[in-house]
């Protein structure tokens, strides 16, 4: 029996390392990729490599990503190990990427985007904003669990409509912080309560053309007789965020239901009279408004995010014992992601696996289903945005090849069903800043997200393949 356990225990990192290494040395032809060059090889093992350790956890995920940081400088940098920079002639390798940009990870805006909704959920719990903020926005929807569930996802799915996803959880995960302990111990509702959080934020953006960046890159490919307008976006956008909202609430409260029979609301709803907390109080909506109306002042949400940090931090609100509590891992974990993107689109890899997919001999209905499962797949390990400037150009190459598109819509119906089905991309922590947000809580395991995400997923391409069909049959792309 020990020597099971033992084999167990080794069978994990042993599996999650061995497969890298067989990618990354055998010779370049048995891999069936032409062209792949020395550098797209390595990025090829070192991808698979973070897509085990994330799923299988041999070592926590946030030092799978420094791993993953870290081998991407030594391995495909400038300025990693001499015998890693050339060839066999000794000449230098081509696409190298410079170690500035790899390193540069670990301050991307969209960590700093982070750094902001830390500041801003401390100071909500320091000040008692989080649990006024709740009894404000959930008193509405009674104490039964699946109701207060469906309340906490459709307010987020508004307000991530017209406001970062990211900026949206951060806010949401506060207001649902002064919830979670009310369920029963072991209670497996918590975990639907903390997944509801970023799936809704992940969907809801796809109800405008604002909502999320992929919808913003499709509509510089969606012009002339394709043009979609905000209205025309958001009448079938709107409506697919309540099919999907809905899918997910039931799905959630089947995987995880809660044993709680309700949860009583009994917060201090009296705000505290501080000049502190006025501080804390008006930063706050501030910040808020800030980010809803971006359009307007032109800041966008990343540099947003520093207001709070800066003002908490000049008026001794936030302090050097807060700063301990930060979850440095979920920074670290969000890092490793963007590398992992970075490498794989710096070194060409990414491109080159995508233009292998002969699209040019399918039919219609076959490219929408490969692309846009591909464009999932894509999502689900490198940021939304990377995979839609990746994707995208390619699949509007498709409405000058000649293939007879009219059955989706046209070239439209393509780009639109492969920009909605990147966002369905939400299968593990490193997904999307949502994701990995949610998961910085501890309340949930990856396994959990993984469980729920790719039954979405998978859903979720149906339904997205379902509305195309529908549209194009009301003539809406004509």
């Amino acid at each position: 029996m020990k020597k099971k356990t033992h084999l167990g225990a080794w069978l994990k990192p042993g599996i999650s390392v061995l497969i890298p290494l067989l990618i990354a040395f055998m010779p370049a032809e048995w891999l069936h990729i032409p062209g792949i060059t020395p550098v797209e090889q390595r990025v090829l093992a070192l991808f698979v490599l973070a897509a085990l350790f994330w799923i299988l956890e041999p070592i926590p995920i946030f030092a799978t990503s420094v791993l993953i940081i870290v081998l991407e400088l030594i391995l495909i940098s400038n300025a990693g190990l001499q015998p890693m920079r050339q060839d066999a002639t000794g000449a230098a390798l081509p696409n190298l990427i410079d170690y500035r940009e790899i390193m540069g990870t670990f301050a991307s805006p969209v960590i700093l985007l982070f750094l902001g909704g830390f500041f801003l959920a401390m100071s909500a719990v320091k000040f008692r904003l989080d649990q006024s903020l709740a009894a404000v926005l959930l008193r509405p929807f009674g104490q039964k669990p699946k109701r207060l569930l469906l309340g906490i996802m459709a307010i987020t799915a508004v307000f991530s409509m017209f406001m970062s996803n990211t900026a949206t959880t951060a806010m949401m995960l506060a207001v649902l912080a002064p919830v979670l302990p009310l369920f029963e111990p072991g209670d497996r509702g918590r975990v639907a309560f903390v997944l509801g959080v970023p799936f809704a934020a992940n969907i809801g953006g796809i109800g405008t053309p604002i909502g999320t960046p992929p919808n913003a890159i499709a509509l510089k490919y969606l012009t002339g007789e394709n043009t979609i307008g905000f209205g025309q976006w958001m009448s079938f956008g709107v409506p697919l965020v309540l099919v999907l909202l809905l899918g997910i609430w039931l799905l959630l409260t089947t995987l995880y239901p809660a044993r709680t029979p309700a949860l009583e609301l009994k917060f201090k709803t009296r705000f505290l009279r501080t000049p502190k907390a006025y501080i804390v109080y008006a930063t706050f909506v501030v910040t808020v408004l800030l980010w809803l109306t971006d359009f307007w002042h032109g800041m966008n949400s990343y540099v947003v995010s520093m207001i709070p940090v800066a003002v908490f931090l000049s008026f001794g609100i936030i302090g050097k014992e807060d700063l301990k509590n930060i979850s440095w891992d979920v920074l670290w974990l969000v890092a490793g992601g963007i590398a992992l993107g970075l490498a794989l689109e710096k070194s060409g890899l990414a491109t080159r696996l995508v233009t292998l997919i002969p699209f040019s001999g399918l039919s219609a209905m076959t490219v929408l289903a490969v692309a846009a499962l591909v464009g999932l797949v894509m999502a689900n390990f490198m940021s939304n945005t990377g995979t839609a400037n990746l994707l995208l150009p390619i699949v509007a190459a498709l409405g000058t090849s000649g293939l007879a598109l009219e059955s989706t819509g046209g070239i439209a119906g393509i780009i639109l069903g492969v920009t909605l089905s990147i966002s369905l991309g939400m299968s593990l922590p490193i997904s999307t800043p949502p994701n990995a947000l949610a998961h910085a809580g501890g309340d949930i395991q990856t396994s959990d997200m993984a469980r729920a995400g790719v039954i979405i997923g998978l859903a979720g391409l149906g339904i997205v393949f379902a509305l195309i069909m529908i549209l194009s049959g009301t003539g809406f792309f004509n």
